[in-house]
């Protein structure tokens, strides 16, 4: 883990309240997927909490650039990062974590709410770039439609890839897409749609309250306290 300086290449709008960022750092930052990094907007006091804050790589290992998604608040830190422009310059500090996906994993399972979908997309690309076989099923929960980030992508990855499987749900109205299920992750869903949950390597990101639900459902279908991997994002 070392600091490396980089440079905004781009900004992506994920949805209404959810951006990507993309830098060009000025060297090789070599990183495994899920794991995060540190946004240093406040060098002088590497303690300052409030602008030095820590967000997952959203993209795969093997791109050019690195990416963190963010979901914007009126925080100190949401405001530095969305007053960011193409070419300004900070400090980032990285790789951090030990939630990470490994080559090896032939089956994995994801149970994840809202921004935690940052590293799972890093994991998917990156199996995506790599032309893994490692067959795929993501639980994802969002309150609304609106709210899923990277739809886009996941579409598109589970229509050219037969080892990928989404399953979308949404808890505060009726979506309007078929595809995508109202209500939250529970135990009958998890049944429905993975089978063999109980075989994978499973990965829960999110805020602290889902993932000890989606901890405690996993550990209530037989799931192994080993094969369970959980990351909680504090600060959104």
């Amino acid at each position: 883990m070392k600091e490396i300086r980089a440079i905004l290449k781009e900004r992506i709008t994920r949805t209404r309240t959810t951006q990507s960022f993309r830098f060009i750092p000025s060297e090789k930052v070599s990183f495994v997927p899920g794991q995060f990094l540190q946004l240093i907007f406040d060098p002088a006091d590497k303690n300052n909490k409030e602008l030095n804050k820590y967000l997952s790589f959203s993209a795969s290992p093997a791109k050019e650039y690195i990416e963190v998604t963010k979901r914007l608040s009126q925080s100190p830190f949401s405001q530095k990062l969305s007053g960011l422009k193409t070419g300004d310059e900070l400090i980032l500090k990285a790789p951090i974590g030990n939630c990470v996906f490994k080559d090896e994993y032939k089956r994995i399972g994801f149970l994840i709410g809202g921004i935690g979908i940052t590293p799972v997309i890093s994991i998917i690309e990156y199996i995506m770039d790599k032309k893994l076989d490692t067959d795929v099923v993501l639980f994802y929960s969002n309150r609304t439609p609106d709210d899923i980030a990277f739809k886009k992508e996941l579409d598109y990855w589970q229509s050219v890839n037969k080892n990928i499987k989404v399953i979308f749900t949404v808890t505060d109205c009726k979506p309007d897409d078929p595809a995508c299920r109202f209500g939250r992750i529970d135990a009958d869903l998890v049944k429905q749609e993975c089978w063999d949950i109980k075989e994978r390597a499973l990965f829960i990101f999110g805020p602290p309250k889902m993932v000890e639900a989606m901890k405690g459902l996993c550990l209530g279908l037989g799931c192994r306290q080993e094969d369970l991997r959980t990351e909680s994002f504090i600060g959104y």
